[in-house]
């Protein structure tokens, strides 16, 4: 089903305004929220950054997709974007001083909202047309979208008959927006990337542990889309995530991702938002299989513990011998956010047979630099703590550090390195820790 077969039955609501008129509601000296991820209200941006008049007007938002207008130094003084997840657009931004980063988890950010903590003034949302009782639907991001809406005094919406309509708590009844303006354009999609040699050896690896009957995080890339084009062989998986992309719809058309087994919603994908393709976005809308909800439902840790054999897997840029797992920041440059790490990674950990795992290319750069390190670059930001991570994966291997010593730890790691890094992590150990370094045979020192 294509986007444009949920049209509304009704006709858009007299409010609806161009995207300039829209936006002249908001006021000078005001805190705004931004829709993130396929739905970034891009025409309500571009008319926000043409206001000349504001001041002081801080923008919260997860990460968005194409054009950034705030971010033109024009705008300095006037917008200034403040991430609760980094994406693409703002990196630079916030590594130049020009735009600000909060470091929390996903589930929390629900909160902040509710609390005043952070008070909102206004929000912009894109959202679907609405349905024959009124309803608009928040669409491809629910995520903390759904307690900025219930939050904010004022509400903008972007009307895009190309936005699917998503069930679960996702409704916002027309007659809560002060101003609606209408668009008909094609989300901003993601494209899978081609899986590579290392990303299939580490998909293989996972895979094996993956047992039937388990229910699933994953996130975007080239690994967890490795990992699934490897199950196609389970049985009666399930899906409890933050988010899901194209890699997911193959096991859900095959028949092998059933949710039946799942004693939280069962029956039912459970996610707070989308990325991808035009296949992911016609397969959300309107289907009663998948429930969007808030992050700090989908994210709940005293939720996810009653998974049974929740599988969680989760990136990271670096990870030191002791089990330290830097995921947010290269050093001091911020890259992406704590996100939901951290309660997938304890959820899946106090599950019924949960598998918490860290999953990682062994080298960057091309192969000039090990992920595996003595330890983090300075400036790091440390998202999972070596007390909560335990399965750690490359292409090399997989080690569960649960329950293991600092040196056992830096024994198993250096295994899972890339083999021309391990020489060097061996002696780094040893100065550092003092255990006798550990040669391999044939190998002397």
């Amino acid at each position: 089903m294509t986007a444009s077969n949920h049209m509304s039955q009704i006709p858009i609501p007299a409010t609806v305004l161009s995207a300039d008129a829209a936006v002249a509601l908001i006021p000078t000296i005001a805190r705004v929220f931004v829709h993130g991820g396929a739905a970034t209200p891009t025409p309500l941006l571009e008319a926000l950054s043409r206001r000349c008049d504001l001041e002081d007007v801080r923008m919260y938002h997860l990460h968005t997709q194409g054009p950034a207008p705030f971010l033109d130094p024009a705008c300095s003084g006037r917008l200034t974007s403040i991430s609760l997840f980094t994406g693409g657009p703002v990196r630079k931004a916030i590594q130049a001083g020009q735009a600000d980063f909060i470091p929390v988890f996903l589930s929390d950010i629900p909160n902040l909202f509710r609390s005043r903590k952070i008070p909102l003034d206004a929000a912009l949302l894109q959202v679907s047309p609405p349905d024959r009782h009124g309803f608009c639907s928040l669409g491809t991001s629910v995520d903390v979208a759904r307690s900025a809406a219930d939050s904010s005094p004022l509400l903008i919406g972007e009307v895009n008959e190309q936005m699917p309509r998503t069930l679960g708590q996702s409704q916002i009844h027309q007659s809560a927006f002060a101003a609606l303006f209408h668009t008909n354009r094609p989300l901003i999609e993601h494209t899978a990337d081609e899986i590579g040699s290392v990303e299939a050896a580490i998909g293989e690896l996972i895979a094996n542990l993956i047992p039937d009957g388990a229910t699933l995080q994953m996130g975007i890339g080239t690994i967890p889309d490795a990992v699934l084009a490897r199950l196609t062989d389970k049985h009666d998986l399930g899906i409890h995530t933050e988010m899901f992309s194209d890699g997911l719809l193959d096991l859900v058309e095959g028949g092998v991702v059933t949710n039946r087994l799942k004693k939280v919603y069962p029956g039912q994908i459970v996610t707070s938002f989308v990325i991808g393709t035009r296949r992911v976005f016609d397969f959300v809308n309107d289907n009663p299989l998948v429930t969007f909800l808030s992050s700090d439902i989908t994210n709940d840790t005293n939720l996810l513990r009653k998974i049974d054999q929740l599988v969680a897997l989760n990136s990271a840029l670096q990870i030191d011998l002791t089990g330290q797992v830097c995921a947010d920041s290269l050093g001091h440059r911020i890259y992406s956010g704590i996100g939901g790490q951290m309660d997938f990674i304890r959820g899946a950990a106090l599950s019924h047979g949960g598998l918490p795992i860290i999953a990682l290319p062994s080298t960057a750069a091309g192969g000039t630099v090990s992920r595996i390190v003595h330890e983090l670059l300075p400036g790091s930001g440390v998202v999972t703590t070596r007390g909560h991570v335990q399965w750690v994966v490359t292409e090399f291997g997989a080690v569960n550090l649960h329950g293991k010593s600092l040196r056992e730890r830096g024994e198993a790691l250096i295994e899972i390195a890339h083999p021309d890094f391990r020489r060097e992590l061996r002696e780094r150990f040893h100065a550092v820790r003092r255990f006798p370094v550990k040669l391999p045979e044939g190998e002397s020192s």
